[in-house]
């Protein structure tokens, strides 16, 4: 069968079963569908967070990231990575004993301030709208290609199915979808990677095989009897330099960013609301420490696997568009060309394809070719990042289904997430601003009927940032962690390790960090995006990487303006250091354990 019929079949079966799970999951109270009753089991709960952690940007744009940066592309791995473990670790169990349901809750609730709580929901807002961009971008880039659809009509589709789900389950419904969207997307992922592992080096082991030798059936998928006998990456080192890019396995990026957006990517992931939020669905707060040790080994899984499927993808990608003739050019180009997502543009008139470094068209989009050729450079290629992963399978002739598989698996990633993210808005504006500042005498029922109002608006916003993206998938996330980083993150880890931090400090932080941020990142990406680059940088210090700056002027500015201002009540600072110690039980009544400094 062809492509297209086995991904119908593929994303038709795989929607079936969300939209049943949503069906069966129905919320029926504000409890079910904020925090699923607090009753998921921390092996589902694992496997929703994964699902929920790896958002399309994982799965789609992370292994194309790091296929075009090379080593530099590491600092992603290391950001998300060590960034969730910080938050399971640092900050999911106390926000789990608070026992609250949202983020602006607690930060509400532990500055004893509706201004704080305002405050950080419009954070909230902000960052996951600014997140939900890249998801809705990647299912219309999905749906672009292997569906025969526009990238707009993929948006639109993508949307109806997160609203259906997401307004009718609510965190239950989408807990339970996000594990069996957990399952799609772990096999979408593996099964090609271990496929090419073993047709270019012999090893089913994918994390091995990007370190292993070429075999000689590698070197004749590859087209190069030099490559048998020597290490993957070796190759790809030559192929780098003599295509006159730096080797893959060397850095180039200014060590000072590398630094800052790693930063960025860790801290931001601890102040991510839709991921902190699944941590309040597991029935006690060791279910929290679990459900934690369980997503790492989940998400470790793609994660680990990633580099692997850059370096693959990377390799196969420069073998089959480079001096090969259009007219015989494979079929797997030709398709993509149709989404814009890659393009050719014969500057010398050879009908030869060049690909080598730098941009082909002015501005880097393949719409302008005709008009905007690039002629400082030789190279007649233009490839957007994000279609490696997707093309991967095709580039290395896999069956069909596989890269059908492949497509469901980029869909289960970004709606899994988006999903979430929506649920985080639509919480924010029905539970913090309505029910929480504006009417708080709200019914259950009518504060559920605003959720799903408010969910289905979310959609719509969504919906429009994923036909006009700020940029490619991962460099938006990535922007999203550089947001959260600046303005949640210091609020909440002073407001569970230190009792004095009060709410002038508070929000002033956030302000202060979300503002900076978030006019670095408009200036350099709207305003004056020709200087952005190493040169234009404040201090070599990218866009994304912003974050970490945003983060230390958000402390500095809590730190400051809490020596100016009262320090917070004594029941808060009580409360603060109920939420550091265990409870101990004594003649069969649990009461808190005191701090050291109280028990002396």
């Amino acid at each position: 069968m062809s492509i297209l019929a086995w991904t119908w079949i593929i994303v038709g079966i795989t929607f079936a079963l969300y939209i049943g799970i949503a069906i069966w999951s129905r919320a029926s109270s504000t409890g079910d569908f904020y925090v699923a009753e607090k009753s998921v089991h921390p092996i589902a709960n694992g496997m929703a967070t994964g699902a929920d952690w790896m958002s399309a940007a994982s799965f789609i744009s992370m292994a194309g990231l790091i296929s075009f940066l090379g080593r530099d592309g590491s600092m992603y791995l290391m950001g998300w990575t060590g960034g969730y473990v910080l938050l399971a670790m640092l900050l999911a169990p106390y926000l789990r004993k608070y026992g609250k349901f949202t983020v602006p809750q607690f930060i509400g609730d532990r500055y004893y301030s509706n201004a704080a709580r305002v405050t950080a929901l419009l954070c909230a807002i902000f960052v996951s709208f600014t997140y939900v961009a890249g998801q809705m971008r990647g299912v219309g880039v999905v749906f672009s290609r292997f569906l025969n659809v526009e990238i707009n009509t993929g948006v639109i589709i993508g949307m109806a199915l997160v609203f259906f789900y997401a307004t009718m389950g609510g965190m239950k419904g989408i807990t339970y979808t996000q594990v069996a969207q957990y399952c799609v997307l772990i096999v979408a992922y593996m099964i090609p990677a271990i496929f090419i592992s073993i047709l270019l080096t012999g090893n089913p082991i994918p994390q091995l095989g990007y370190g292993s030798a070429v075999t000689s059936n590698g070197a004749q998928l590859l087209n190069d009897s030099s490559a048998q006998g020597r290490y993957l990456l070796d190759v790809l080192d030559g192929l780098h330099q003599d295509l006159g890019f730096a080797a893959y396995t060397a850095g180039q990026r200014p060590v000072i960013d590398v630094f800052f957006i790693t930063f960025a990517l860790m801290v931001g992931t601890a102040g991510l609301p839709h991921v902190i939020i699944r941590f309040f669905t597991v029935p006690k707060i060791r279910d929290a420490r679990a459900s934690a040790g369980w997503a790492l080994l989940f998400i470790a899984i793609l994660y680990t696997t990633a580099p692997a499927v850059a370096a693959f993808a990377r390799t196969n990608f420069i073998k089959t568009v480079h001096n090969i003739a259009y007219a015989d050019a494979p079929s797997w180009i030709k398709n993509w060309e149709q989404t814009g997502l890659i393009a050719w543009t014969d500057k010398n008139g050879d009908g030869i394809m060049q690909y080598s470094k730098g941009t082909a068209f002015q501005g880097g989009k393949p719409n302008k070719a005709k008009d905007n050729v690039d002629t400082s450079n030789p190279n007649e290629i233009y490839v957007d990042n994000d279609i490696m992963v997707l093309a991967n399978p095709e580039i290395a002739k896999l069956p069909n289904w596989v890269v059908a598989l492949v497509a469901a698996g980029g869909l289960a990633a970004a709606l899994s997430t988006a999903a979430g993210l929506l649920l985080v808005i639509s919480s924010a504006i029905s539970h913090d601003l309505f029910k929480g500042v504006l009417f708080p005498r709200l019914t259950e029922k009518q504060e559920l009927l605003w959720a799903r109002i408010a969910a289905g608006f979310a959609v719509c916003i969504a919906g429009l940032f994923g036909i006009y993206p700020p940029g490619f998938v991962a460099q938006v996330v990535a922007f999203a962690f550089g947001l959260a980083a600046a303005s949640f993150f210091p609020a909440i880890i002073m407001g569970v390790f230190n009792k004095k931090a009060n709410k002038e400090g508070a929000i002033t932080g956030m302000l202060v960090g979300i503002i900076f941020t978030a006019g670095y990142i408009i200036y350099y990406r709207f305003i004056n995006p020709a200087a952005n680059n190493p040169a234009g940088w404040w201090f070599g210090i990218s866009p994304e990487g912003i974050g970490t700056v945003g983060m230390l002027l958000n402390f500095a500015s809590m730190w400051v303006v809490g020596k100016f201002t009262p320090e917070p009540p004594v029941e808060v600072q009580e409360l603060v250091e109920s939420l550091r110690y265990p409870a101990e039980r004594v003649d069969g009544v649990i009461k808190p354990t005191p701090p050291p400094s109280a028990a002396h």
